[in-house]
């Protein structure tokens, strides 16, 4: 979860959209809310970023953008090159220097343990303090090995800083040998996707899911667009019931159904609102639902309260609604599974 605006505003990112650093239109893009209807923008030095461009020239753009552009009310990233390379440290030096409280969180790709994170944790608090932040740059932490797999809890937990984990699904594969990523991904690759939900969500950060390779191109005809729409949505809607929060993005017409995927829509809210008034009015316990003959109990107010938190997020359910709600479960059981799982403030 990012943590903004001195804490009066937090993130749970359902699109973080990733596009390459040097290019100073792509930011623009990156910036408009129409063009742009993404939770997270991220500007990336690393694999998006061509060699040649790689050094003073990519961050000379990233930093002019972030002090002169208006990027809203999005969370706005930036992932340096990983800290093995040549290139890593002049990439944080310039950002954090460059752009004091212009931007919130880095994405630290090729993370292999807590050490990793600890390092950058300790590189930023230095460099924030010598450029004058004003509030703690974030970090969210690629996993993209099978040791960051198997370390993925170390690593979760590492810094005060960790908002969330990102699983990235093509070097993983990589490692692995594995040729398609594409085609049935949630299965193929449901262990370590699950392993860095779980990761994530006992360490109280988010989730989010890999990107989805294809895209329709202009000249496509209305039935290929359909299958990529298609594809992109089972992708995601696959990935939120894995308990993925949410999804890197590659281009902006991935954002809707992207967003859609990941935000309970009317009928669940509804549904939602409906079990958890009818639980309490009848004093808790375990009951039959009226109207489908499903048993409800705690279990099922809590999944509901979650629902009822991510719509928050997406402004259809109003944040004193679900407090009040939140407050009659945690007084009833002693246990409030929005604290426990960070998705309220």
């Amino acid at each position: 979860m990012f943590v903004l605006e001195g804490g009066s505003r937090f993130v749970i990112p359902r699109t973080e959209m990733t596009y390459p650093g040097h290019n100073m239109k792509l930011h623009q893009n990156a910036a408009d809310p129409e063009k742009s209807p993404v939770d997270l923008v991220m500007a990336d030095f690393e694999d998006a970023c061509p060699y040649e461009f790689k050094g003073p020239k990519s961050r000379a753009v990233v930093v002019e953008a972030l002090n002169q552009l208006d990027f809203g009310h999005k969370v706005v990233a930036v992932r340096p090159n990983n800290i093995h390379s040549k290139f890593f440290l002049g990439d944080l030096e310039a950002i954090v220097r460059g752009a004091p409280n212009r931007f919130h969180g880095i994405v630290l790709p090729k993370t292999s343990g807590a050490e990793d994170v600890l390092y950058v944790a300790q590189l930023l608090a230095s460099l924030e303090k010598e450029a004058g932040w004003n509030y703690p740059i974030q970090i969210e932490a690629l996993i993209e090995t099978p040791r960051a797999i198997v370390k993925a809890y170390e690593i979760a937990t590492a810094s005060p800083r960790m908002a969330g984990l990102i699983f990235g699904i093509a070097d993983f594969a990589a490692t692995l040998g594995i040729r398609d990523v594409v085609e049935n991904q949630n299965v193929n690759f449901l262990y370590a996707k699950q392993a860095v939900v779980i990761a994530a969500k006992a360490a109280g950060l988010h989730a989010i899911d890999n990107v989805y390779l294809q895209l329709a191109r202009k000249d496509d005809p209305p039935e290929r667009v359909r299958e990529v729409e298609a594809g992109l949505r089972a992708k995601n809607v696959g990935a939120a019931n894995l308990g993925m929060d949410g999804t890197w993005v590659i281009h902006p017409q991935q954002a809707k159904i992207c967003n859609d995927c990941y935000t309970p829509n009317e009928k669940q809210v509804a549904y939602a609102k409906r079990v958890t008034e009818l639980y309490h009015q009848r004093g808790g316990g375990s009951m039959a639902d009226p109207e489908t003959g499903e048993m409800i109990d705690e279990a099922t107010i809590k999944i509901a309260l979650m629902d009822l938190a991510k719509a928050v997020q997406a402004g259809t359910v109003a944040a004193a609604y679900l407090a009040e709600q939140a407050k009659k479960s945690h007084e009833i059981t002693g246990y409030d599974i929005l604290d426990q799982m960070r998705r309220v403030g």
